[in-house]
């Protein structure tokens, strides 16, 4: 297992997995954001190098500091072998397997791997499994007329709290200091009213994709969340990332929307793994897990693909 801290490697490694796209779009966009200024304090494991055959970021250990904060504690997986991925998975140090954590991953049997490593050390696992959807290139894609009657703009910090509350589930510390990050860090796209309020948005993710998306029930169906997914799309392009996000299987009118704007449905399924010690905590910290389960996994169904 290698750290990858050096500049010129890690701009090496993205230009390796950018001749590998869509199948490696979650790494490929979390390198790209540590190659930007890593703002989400992101590092780069490998098995070997030059040569490699998995890739695992995961946050460094000073802003994975909460065991219990599954927004933070999110590693992201690229693996050619299985073989190898489990290899490095069970090596010492790779992983913390104190900690609440997920794992995302764009190839199948990512979850039997992480399900085989942790048989033995009392981690439960959940899995989530949705399509992705990919844009080639997004400079094809329509061009918008703007409503008049709203003002095009970013999200900003101030709109943290709204955001948090439009997450069902949602509301708590943690998914507010993770909306605070995504919206101060990552490119995201907005409609104010005439009063500056926010009506309906779109940011996006440390791994690049698409994500967190809502529209105010007063305000839908006007073609809102198309728009803005078409311009979102074409900043990311223009800044040098994919465009992409998931999908739920059963979500089939945002599917039809996704390819109505030229997002191709991808083979590979998107997995969401999520990693737990609860059985290791005292009985009355039960609840708590459970609660911090559904708070992450709904800030995932909130995203582009999952958007109410």
């Amino acid at each position: 297992m290698l750290i990858l801290s050096c500049s010129s490697k890690l701009r090496l490694l993205e230009g390796t997995l950018r001749r590998s796209l869509p199948d490696t779009l979650l790494v490929y966009g979390t390198v790209m954001t540590i190659n930007r200024g890593n703002p989400a304090a992101q590092e780069v494991l490998v098995d070997s190098w030059p040569e490699f055959k998995v890739v695992l970021t995961r946050p460094r250990r000073e802003v994975a500091s909460d065991d219990s904060d599954l927004y933070t504690n999110t590693y992201i997986v690229y693996c050619r072998d299985l073989g190898d991925y489990q290899a490095l998975l069970a090596t010492a140090g790779a992983v913390n397997w104190r900690q609440s954590f997920c794992i995302l991953g764009l190839r199948g049997g990512v979850y039997e791997v992480s399900k085989y490593v942790t048989e033995s050390k009392g981690i439960k696992l959940e899995v989530f499994r949705y399509f992705n959807y990919f844009h080639p290139d997004p400079s094809s894609m329509p061009e918008i007329r703007l409503d008049q009657a709203m003002k095009l703009s970013s999200l900003d910090v101030s709109h943290a709290d709204l955001l948090n509350e439009t997450w069902s589930f949602g509301g708590n510390e943690k998914s507010r200091k993770y909306l605070a990050t995504l919206i101060r860090h990552f490119p995201s796209v907005c409609l104010l009213d005439a009063a500056g309020h926010p009506v309906s948005w779109v940011a996006s993710y440390p791994f690049g994709a698409m994500g967190p998306g809502y529209t105010l029930h007063e305000h839908r169906r006007r073609g809102y969340m198309v728009m803005l997914i078409n311009l979102l799309a074409k900043r990311l392009h223009a800044l040098g990332y994919p465009s992409y996000g998931l999908v739920n299987v059963e979500n089939y009118s945002m599917q039809r929307l996704e390819e109505s704007q030229g997002f191709q449905h991808q083979p590979k399924l998107w997995y969401i793994i999520l990693h737990n010690p609860a059985p290791q905590v005292a009985s009355d910290n039960s609840d708590f897990y459970t609660n911090m389960y559904a708070e992450f996994c709904q800030a995932f169904l909130g995203s582009v693909g999952m958007i109410n």
